[in-house]
Parts: C-alpha cells; sequence; structure tokens
C-alpha cells in the first residue's frame, strides 16, 4: 500500500466497520483526550514498564502501519467493544503480539482500564468513535516505539529474513 496521512489508516480500517445500527443512543461521558491518557500513563511504574521484544520489534519491522492499525482495529472490535467482552480483565494476553503489549501499556486492555484511565463507561458496547480512540492509543504507542533497538525498519526485514533461510 501507499503511504498514507496519519489518520487515513483509521479511515481505511474502519470502512469494513460503518454501517446501521452501530449508533448509541446513550448520552456517553466525554473521554480523555489522548494527550491527557498519555500524561496520566507515564506517571505509571506499571505501565512505562512496558517494552517491546525482539520478536515484537522484527514483527512491526515486517509489516505495513496499516497492517497493524487492521490488526489493533480487529482486536479491538472483537475482544473490547461489546458490553460484556469475554473473559473480560483477563482478555488481553501480555505477550504474543505488539499489539498485545501496547494495550497493556496504553490501557486499552479490558474495559475497567478503559474506565480508569480513558473515561470510557464499561457495561455498553464501544462506539465506533470509542473503538477508534483505543486503536489511536494504540498505534499512536507503538508508533513512539522503535522497530529494533538501532536498526531502520528496512534493516530489521533484511535481517528476519536472512534468519529464516
Amino acid at each position: 500500500r501507499q503511504a498514507h496521512g496519519a489518520q487515513s489508516w483509521l479511515g481505511l480500517a474502519w470502512q469494513s466497520r460503518s454501517g446501521p445500527g452501530r449508533a448509541n443512543p446513550v448520552k456517553l461521558a466525554a473521554m480523555r483526550s489522548l494527550d491527557d491518557v498519555f500524561r496520566a500513563l507515564s506517571q505509571s511504574p506499571f505501565r512505562r514498564r512496558f517494552r517491546l521484544g525482539a520478536k515484537e520489534r522484527a514483527y512491526l519491522g515486517a509489516r505495513a502501519r496499516e497492517e497493524i492499525a487492521e490488526h489493533a482495529c480487529r482486536i479491538i472490535h472483537e475482544r473490547l467493544a461489546p458490553s460484556e467482552p469475554r473473559n473480560d480483565g483477563r482478555q488481553t494476553p501480555m505477550r504474543g503480539h505488539p499489539v498485545f503489549i501496547a494495550q497493556h501499556a496504553t490501557a486499552t486492555c479490558c474495559r475497567g482500564c478503559l474506565s480508569k484511565w480513558h473515561g470510557i463507561a464499561a457495561g455498553r458496547g464501544l462506539t465506533q468513535e470509542e473503538e477508534a480512540h483505543a486503536v489511536s492509543a494504540i498505534m499512536r504507542w507503538l508508533t513512539a516505539r522503535p522497530v529494533t533497538a538501532g536498526e531502520p525498519a528496512a534493516a530489521a526485514c533484511d535481517t528476519q529474513l536472512k534468519l529464516a533461510l
């Protein structure tokens, strides 16, 4: 895919998710801005300790940002958006995919954390705007992380291919 602007990946990701019946008639409390959320997260020793491992950095280096955003959209939509997510509070693994690690680092891992840190109430399905907010937090965190220690993304892809051979 061609490079897109900062918000276009979100538009691409949501094309398949929009449709009738998604509007929520309930008056919603205001979500906290991502700047406020990230400022608060930076004060949390627990949230600050999350780091991408070598495998997660290689995974990011081998894929386009849009693909990772699609993964984040799907994960949020399937695991966090329902009014009563399955295994809420335990549905996000601590490793295995960069999005999972980013969810813990950005407090988008469960409905309790979304409520506490982002001001998104639990007990009802997420709106498209709220899902987009969670995905934006994840992508902002991932974008701020180096792909590999001291290597640009292209070098990480080359290294991964050489190791596979």
